[in-house]
């Protein structure tokens, strides 16, 4: 059956792009297979292969400048009685980098360590761009790395802005996250990866019509 936006399909062209546009207004397979007429087993496939694509689309995204807010953020089940901070119970931990007014990256860390930590700002952040942070000491030292003009406010002190510093874009992407990941009634930890990266391709394309960046990307290059 003819499909340009499918390999070797067993589905009609229109059922995809229904299916497509089901995905891109980020409905469940439950609902999904009903609009579409194909079975939930299926319409799981297809979405895990259009979030195979978003993880390799995001991952040639260009490096950040002007200003930039960074923070990590934990995922996962509640903490356990007793584990309190940074680390607490069996969560994954995130580093998220946003520019201001612009996209976000993440990239999941094993432990919020300096020597975790700085590496990928290096990578992701070109020279002299001005950081915002919180006061957590792995961000210690940040002004001698890439002449990078570090700025932070204090939660322990109860301060959330301090100026022009503060890191409530990054915090509204967590916010985001997390909401999208609640609507899946929870996400295994082996998939955690692509749904993590479907959040971050979603918010890096807000203000984009989904479903058209979709049609075009999945034409030059079918599944």
């Amino acid at each position: 059956m003819k499909n340009k936006y499918i390999k070797r399909s067993h589905i009609s062209e229109a059922q995809f792009r229904k299916i497509l546009q089901c995905f891109a207004n980020d409905f469940d397979s439950y609902s999904t297979a009903d609009i579409s007429g194909v079975s939930r087993r299926s319409i799981q496939k297809y979405f895990q292969k259009v979030r195979n694509r978003i993880v390799e689309w995001v991952s040639n995204e260009q490096p950040f400048s002007g200003e930039v807010e960074v923070d990590e953020s934990y995922f996962g089940p509640r903490r356990i009685r007793g584990k309190r901070g940074r680390g607490a119970g069996q969560k994954v931990l995130v580093l998220g980098i946003l520019k201001r007014g612009g996209n976000v990256y993440t990239q999941i860390i094993p432990r919020a360590t300096k020597s975790n930590i700085l590496p990928i700002l290096q990578g992701k952040i070109l020279d002299e761009t001005t950081v915002h942070t919180d006061g957590w000491k792995s961000y210690d030292g940040l002004i001698d790395v890439n002449n990078f003009k570090h700025y932070r406010v204090y939660h322990s002190k109860d301060e959330f802005v301090r100026g022009k510093s503060h890191i409530n874009g990054i915090e509204s992407f967590w916010s985001f996250c997390k909401r999208r990941m609640r609507k899946q009634n929870g996400v295994k930890k082996d998939k955690f990866l692509i749904h993590l990266k479907e959040s971050e391709w979603r918010w890096n394309h807000r203000h984009d019509n989904l479903y058209q960046i979709l049609l075009k990307k999945l034409r030059e290059n079918p599944l």
